[in-house]
């Protein structure tokens, strides 16, 4: 979402004006949950599901209903547990329901033992009511829908899959694709707190579940503890939802020199080159090469490696240090024109088609795009020269330049409410870059601390920095907060 532009009149709500309008009225009541065993393998067998019930549109509260999926592992000690910690899913377009298991092998017993851990999949997504546009299937390829520039920068191509994806939403998404936006996540997340029967509920959300949660901690301050806000977005919608594609332009250029120090290192098995100087050359020089001449990639997407195939699988490649190898053998094997590595499996096509529906009705619905195609390409070109290695996509238009739905209210968030929050961010983050989350801090004025990583990639805790780790189990596990911002080397 994975993170620039992303600007418009703001809606000042005030607390009061806020809480009215979204009353427990509009949220399941706080019945007894029939808790199950989750489908799935590979679960940790403590993970137990169940299903609430909230408005497809909260202004008709006494409308129809859709399903939201909901997960749990519960606190091992009950007697120490101080409430649910929500995991807060990124994206957007990403399922949540199988966290509790994914993120609670990794934690501190510290942290484990206090809090139930709460998943959930997002309203058209997985497990719940499911979102579908009819997208085509051509259409569906991540470097179509990506919107990345022809070789020559040519946008002609990234037009026409917009307005067709644009238009299959308008006519197949129904009433579900008009009601997904941040605010109506943040709903969502109210309902859960109280079908759980908390007065109160921490979260923690990562990437694009960052910025829903800080919309959530803006319309229902009251009913938030403590808040973890791990690589977060900017606090405009405009830059939240435009940044889906933007933050590459500046997160892949803070980044791209971690990776390259590590391909020019000496005893590295996947060494690419000698000096980090030259990897960003190679590099650069092959994108050019297959945007001209692509080599078979059984397997992928298109069945071919491309100039912008290779430019996504660096975006990709450039969200861990684990990651880091499988980049470096793809651009060896590509530069030797040999049998290139397996890809990735390719998800179902009901999968995909849900990512693309919630993401697009997300980012679209959130925020009015400027709607002059040729605005878009002349950014695409200064793009491509200020940020060769992304090539001009972050600055090209989307589905949202041609949607039709209407948009939804916006959110502020500002200082008003319990300082309950705790940021933390790597300096080089190839999807939410440092700026961004400079901009979510100042926000929040005195709700939130922040803490910095000197580090690169998307996504902190658990970090191998021991005060940055160190800082932000101490929060979740008994509410302390650093006194002031720090920055963790």
């Amino acid at each position: 979402m994975k993170s620039s532009p992303r600007l418009g009149i703001l809606l000042a709500l005030t607390v009061l004006a806020t809480v009215t309008a979204c009353t427990s009225a509009n949220s399941p009541s706080a019945a007894a949950l029939a808790w199950k065993p989750c489908p799935g393998s590979g679960l940790d067998p403590r993970q137990e599901c169940t299903s609430i019930q909230v408005p497809l549109d909260y202004d008709r509260p006494d409308g129809d209903r859709i399903t939201l999926a909901v997960s749990r592992i519960r606190s091992a000690h009950p007697g120490t547990r101080h409430g649910a910690l929500l995991l807060v899913p990124g994206g957007p377009g990403n399922t949540g329901l199988d966290k509790p298991t994914e993120v609670g092998s990794k934690l501190p017993a510290a942290v484990r033992d206090t809090y139930d851990l709460i998943g959930f999949d997002p309203r058209g997504m997985g497990s719940s009511t499911t979102a579908d546009c009819g997208i085509t299937r051509d259409d569906l390829v991540t470097e179509r829908f990506r919107g990345w520039p022809r070789g020559d920068g040519d946008i002609s191509a990234n037009i026409a899959v917009s307005r067709r994806i644009a238009q299959a939403c308008n006519d197949n998404g129904g009433a579900l694709v008009r009601s997904i936006s941040t605010r109506t996540e943040a709903r969502d997340i109210d309902s859960i707190r109280e079908a759980l029967g908390e007065s109160r509920i921490s979260a923690w959300g990562e990437s694009y579940g960052t910025y829903a949660t800080s919309v959530y901690a803006t319309l229902f301050p009251q009913h938030t503890d403590r808040l973890l806000l791990d690589s977060s977005d900017d606090p405009n919608p405009d830059r939240v939802e435009r940044g889906w594609n933007a933050n590459y332009a500046v997160g892949v250029e803070d980044r791209f020199p971690d990776f390259a120090k590590w391909a020019a290192g000496p005893g590295n098995s996947d060494h690419t080159t000698e000096t980090p100087d030259a990897v960003r050359g190679r590099f650069l020089t092959l994108a050019a090469k297959l945007d001209q001449s692509p080599l078979p990639w059984p397997g992928s997407e298109l069945g071919q490696l491309t100039g912008n195939g290779l430019r996504q699988q660096l975006l990709d490649g450039l969200y861990s240090d684990k990651t880091f190898p499988a980049l470096a053998r793809l651009i060896n094997a590509a530069e030797a024109s040999a049998p290139l590595p397996n890809p990735q499996p390719l998800p179902p096509e009901q999968i995909v088609q849900q990512r693309t529906a919630v993401g697009v009705a997300t980012i679209c619905n959130d925020s009015a795009w400027p709607t002059a195609v040729s605005d878009y390409a002349a950014a695409v070109t200064a793009s491509r020269t200020a940020h060769p290695l992304t090539a001009g996509m972050p600055e090209n238009l989307s589905p949202c330049t041609f949607w039709q739905l209407p948009v939804a209210p916006r959110t502020v968030v500002t200082a008003d409410g319990p300082s309950n929050i705790l940021m933390i961010q790597n300096l080089r983050d190839p999807a939410t870059p440092y700026g961004g989350a400079l901009n979510l801090r100042n926000a929040f004025g005195a709700r939130a601390r922040m803490v910095t990583v000197d580090g690169g990639g998307h996504g902190v805790y658990p970090s191998p920095i021991g005060c940055a780790n160190d800082a932000v189990t101490q929060f979740l596990s008994d509410g302390t907060r650093p006194d002031q911002d720090l920055t963790c080397r």
